[in-house]
């Protein structure tokens, strides 16, 4: 069964949906920096293993959120950048960083809050 038929019908939790898991939000967010290729992505992410990297990216791409393409310079290579619909996401992902940072100073926690720099190096530019 494909992953879009099981989404939910109400609207906040289909959105919940779609960018929940471990690493969806993580590979969005990314992904917001420009198109780049699965090798780019998986040492960009610490800690995502190949098979889980390629698993998300194939639940967003069913979702419309990032789309597969051949890189035109590396007939090897595939690219996957953000849709229109995934890049309409970079206010709310933003968003959920600034509520993330607020509910945990509102709970006094705000020392567990880690840098996205923890787990999202920087994009090298080759």
């Amino acid at each position: 069964m494909k992953v879009i038929n099981r989404l939910p019908g109400l609207p906040v939790e289909r959105a919940l949906a779609v960018v929940s898991g471990r690493w969806k939000a993580v590979i969005l967010y990314v992904l917001l920096d420009g198109p780049q290729r699965t090798c780019e992505l998986e040492n960009r992410i610490v800690g995502i293993s190949q098979k889980v990297l390629i698993e998300q990216l194939r639940a967003l791409e069913e979702h419309g959120m990032v789309s597969r393409q051949a890189r035109a310079q590396d007939s090897q290579g595939i690219e996957y950048r953000l849709t229109a619909l995934g890049e309409s996401l970079r206010p709310v992902l933003n968003s959920l960083i600034e509520w993330g940072i607020h509910h945990a100073t509102e709970l006094d926690e705000a020392d567990r809050i880690l840098p996205c720099e923890a787990v999202v190096r920087d994009r090298i530019n080759g």
